[in-house]
């Protein structure tokens, strides 16, 4: 449906472009024509004017001279309407293809920015609809049973809880996302250190529950950005580190290079596929190994988040990581 949609807009613009570039090339060759047409008709004029004042000196005339002239004169102009035509129609299939091309280049980033919202609906859809439908089903089983006991009401209702903390956490990470989208950024001079200290802070009783010691080698570096998007940035790298890190230690330090300052946050866990490293900062994608739902839960949006804010700060993350041997995020930010 899109796909002809786009490709009907695409021919409607093509017609638009062919007809300007034929608008503009018909009244050229009109121009040229005519300026050509007076100039050969005013050397024609000028050549009859030169017999005509020596006829009497070089008698006779010379025969049929007249009939040569205006035949030259229509063959030269007809030869020049032929030469007209022939550009004319060269330009209309040369213009079109070009026109075409521009049309669908044109239209390529609405194309692009439909498709991109196509596949978040389904996939936001797709991530309300899981929750949901548990909640619907325990619920619905529940209430056929007139035999419900209080406790198995209690795990009814935990287990709802559960879902709708599921549903929040994907209602907070939609709406950062349109935050995100809309620019709504604060610009501060920021240590990186003191931004790697928050986002320590949040994770640290975490890891400490599960036994997972947060390496620091935090250098005094500042950047310019929003402090609060760039510790929830940071944040996201240390969870995922602290996920998906196999218990082992997560290490985290801060550093200037080339005018550059890196935050870079690795663990030593199971990593990730060379086939997966591609799409990792895609909303909502989860390889099927190293991001599986049943070991590990979340919906994906937390490297899209990190890449649009990296983004916005004029940086970007970069990812070395192999399966089996853990991974590697450095956020790389310009400094002040």
């Amino acid at each position: 449906m899109i796909d002809n949609m786009f490709h009907s807009a695409a021919l409607k613009l093509t017609v638009w472009y062919l007809s300007i570039i034929m608008i503009v090339s018909i009244s050229f060759s009109g121009a040229v024509y005519h300026f050509a047409s007076n100039e050969l008709i005013r050397t024609s004029q000028r050549q009859q004017r030169f017999f005509d004042q020596y006829q009497y000196e070089f008698p006779p005339q010379v025969p049929g001279y007249e009939n040569f002239r205006v035949r030259t004169l229509q063959s030269s102009m007809s030869d020049i309407r032929d030469e007209l035509v022939v550009l004319n129609l060269s330009v209309l299939l040369l213009g079109g293809a070009l026109s075409y091309y521009m049309a669908r280049k044109t239209l390529r980033p609405i194309e692009d920015n439909m498709e991109a919202q196509r596949r978040f609906t389904g996939d936001a859809s797709h991530e309300l609809r899981t929750p949901l439908t548990v909640m619907q089903a325990e619920n619905e089983v529940a209430l056929r049973n007139p035999e419900l006991t209080k406790k198995e009401a209690v795990d009814l209702l935990k287990s709802n809880l559960e879902e709708v903390a599921k549903l929040k956490a994907l209602s907070d990470g939609l709406l950062r996302l349109a935050n995100i989208d809309n620019n709504q950024l604060r610009s501060d001079v920021v240590s990186a250190k003191f931004v790697a200290e928050r986002a320590i802070e949040r994770w640290s009783k975490v890891a400490k529950d599960k036994k997972i010691t947060i390496k620091t080698d935090l250098k005094e570096v500042n950047v310019q950005g929003d402090p609060d998007s760039l510790t929830d940035l940071v944040s996201i790298l240390l969870d995922n580190a602290i996920k998906y890190g196999g218990g082992k230690p997560v290490s985290i330090k801060t550093y200037k290079k080339d005018k550059q300052v890196f935050i870079e946050v690795a663990d030593h866990g199971q990593g990730i596929a060379a086939a997966d490293l591609p799409h990792i900062f895609d909303r909502f994608y989860r390889a099927d190994t190293s991001r599986n739902k049943n070991q590990i839960d979340g919906h994906g949006l937390g490297l899209a988040i990190a890449k649009q804010v990296a983004d916005l700060h004029d940086g970007s993350i970069e990812v070395k990581s192999s399966a089996g041997h853990g991974s590697t995020f450095a956020l790389r930010l310009p400094s002040v």
